[in-house]
């Protein structure tokens, strides 16, 4: 028996230690302890909490491509990239060999089958069909007719009452709810109205936000393990089927009343150029002959459109424009110098508007160094068809998992520069006053390649039409004392929102 007591002495002694390096040792910056059966993902527990900025001490003292290796068996090795000759690699010139996959379809399993987690022709033809109608000239009239209202009727008289309570307000929660009933005009043609002095909760934007919350969360658990909870219906999980649920109801609502709406004007009004149109009703009305792999009778595909154009148009912007202000409040000279381009540009007496707003290079170079620092995106999941050697000379095997790291990427001093981790719109204009271009592998926020977002003409013109108006009209003030850092989920958002007052600025 002796022996035996040894040896389970032994093993306990081993065990001991193991677990007081992880509950004591913190992971060395250049890389995640790779433990027998279990992995990295100890290390990686205790590094959760900022994983980001972990994620960038990580990668550039890896060369920029870093490999994850997670408990054996439970699927959650990955490739951590933020090389963009590799991001070039994986998004254009070897695009058909990374896809979104069945393992990410599994992730995002609650938006079905849109345009965000499709591969293939099914893809295409959605592309294809989103392509033609956002560059519709009904569409585009009623996009701008609607940013125009809806900035006008709602974001300012929201301000305006603010400025005159005094009273400090959530400004990532008024640009979520902004952004929010915009999208939702342009989808459906409806208005939720969250943008309110009452500032409701609208159960959709709540289901969304559980959803990103849930989806960070199924990153970082092994497949079996969240799969158990979602079918126990515990925890994220819960709530995520939960959302679901929202989604359906929501989207059933919006769809039956459009298509009631359809059936009653049909032999009464007939589309012309001269009239505006959202988008479900364009979808409803879809040429099918042209885009033979989708169904716009089935509600199921009718459901999933709605919710990919909501998940790319609300809190991409709403983040966006949080992290802009912030970044604002903290370079003072950065506010002075915007404002001083929007005077001299003298957007008041415009008639065209667009073209004014374009020659906002120091702006829009602004906007672009928020987005950089600030990706409302934090990251992009891959998934390789066959065997591949990236660039870096790193191999990726056939069905493996690549992740491109977004928030890294912009903060990479090989990438950007020694000053990569300053706010400088400077680093955006040429010298002859020029915007200037960086490839769009270097600079991610509206991703690359044949997935390029489709909205970035909508989502800067309607950022730069909330900038000039506040900048013009208000002055803004961070409360002080908050701890800004972004929450865990799949938008960079601030954790706690960002807490400001707001006073009406006097005539220039």
């Amino acid at each position: 028996m002796a022996p035996v007591s040894l040896v389970g002495v032994f093993i306990a002694i081993f065990c001991f230690f193991i677990f007081h390096s992880f509950l004591f040792k913190k992971p060395h910056n250049r890389l995640l302890r790779n433990w027998p059966i279990i992995g990295m993902l100890p290390d990686l527990i205790l590094v959760l909490h900022r994983v980001y900025n972990f994620t960038v001490d990580l990668l550039e003292n890896n060369n920029l491509t870093f490999s994850f290796k997670g408990p054996w068996f439970a699927g959650m090795d990955m490739l951590l990239t933020a090389d963009p000759a590799n991001i070039h690699h994986i998004l254009s010139s070897n695009f058909s060999n990374y896809i979104k996959g069945p393992g990410f379809q599994d992730v995002f399993d609650v938006f079905g089958n849109g345009i965000i987690t499709t591969d293939s022709e099914l893809w295409k033809n959605l592309r294809k069909s989103y392509q033609a109608m956002l560059h519709h000239q009904r569409f585009q009239r009623f996009s701008e007719s609607t940013l125009a209202s809806k900035l006008k009727d709602g974001l300012i008289p929201l301000l305006d009452h603010f400025a005159e309570e005094g009273t400090p307000v959530d400004l990532q929660d008024v640009f979520g709810r902004y952004t929010f009933d915009t999208v939702l005009i342009l989808i459906t043609g409806s208005d939720p109205k969250s943008l309110s002095i009452e500032m409701h909760e609208d159960e959709f934007a709540k289901a969304l936000d559980d959803v990103g919350e849930g989806i960070l969360y199924r990153h970082v658990k092994p497949r079996f393990l969240w799969k158990l909870h979602n079918w126990m219906g515990f925890g994220h999980e819960k709530k995520m089927a939960q959302a679901n649920a929202t989604f359906d109801r929501v989207c059933a609502k919006y769809i039956s009343a459009k298509r009631d709406e359809i059936r009653k004007s049909q032999g009464i009004i007939e589309n012309s150029d001269g009239e505006s149109e959202d988008l479900l009703t364009s979808f409803i009305k879809l040429d099918t002959t042209m885009y033979k792999l989708l169904n716009p009778r089935d509600d199921k595909f009718l459901r999933d459109t709605i919710l990919a154009f909501i998940l790319a148009g609300r809190d991409t912007t709403a983040s966006a424009l949080t992290w802009f202000f912030w970044l604002l409040s903290e370079n003072p000279q950065v506010l002075t110098t915007i404002r001083q381009e929007i005077i001299h540009t003298n957007l008041a007496r415009s008639r065209d508007h667009q073209d004014n707003l374009d020659k906002l290079v120091y702006l829009h170079g602004a906007l672009c160094e928020a987005m950089r620092l600030y990706p409302p995106v934090a990251f992009g999941r891959k998934s390789s068809i066959k065997s591949d050697v990236l660039p870096s000379g790193h191999v990726v095997d056939a069905n493996s998992k690549v992740i491109i790291c977004l928030y890294a990427l912009g903060r990479m001093r090989i990438v950007w520069g020694e000053d990569a981790m300053q706010f400088k719109p400077e680093r955006w204009i040429c010298e002859d006053g020029r915007l200037k271009h960086e490839p769009s592998f270097k600079f991610l926020s509206f991703n690359s390649g044949p997935r390029t977002c489709l909205g970035k003409h909508i989502a800067m013109t309607q950022m730069k039409e909330v900038a000039v108006e506040i900048l013009q009209n208000y002055d803004i003030k961070v409360v002080k004392g908050q701890k800004i850092e972004p929450v865990l989920g799949f938008i960079l958002s601030m954790k706690d929102g960002l807490k400001i007052t707001i006073s009406k600025r006097c005539s220039v």
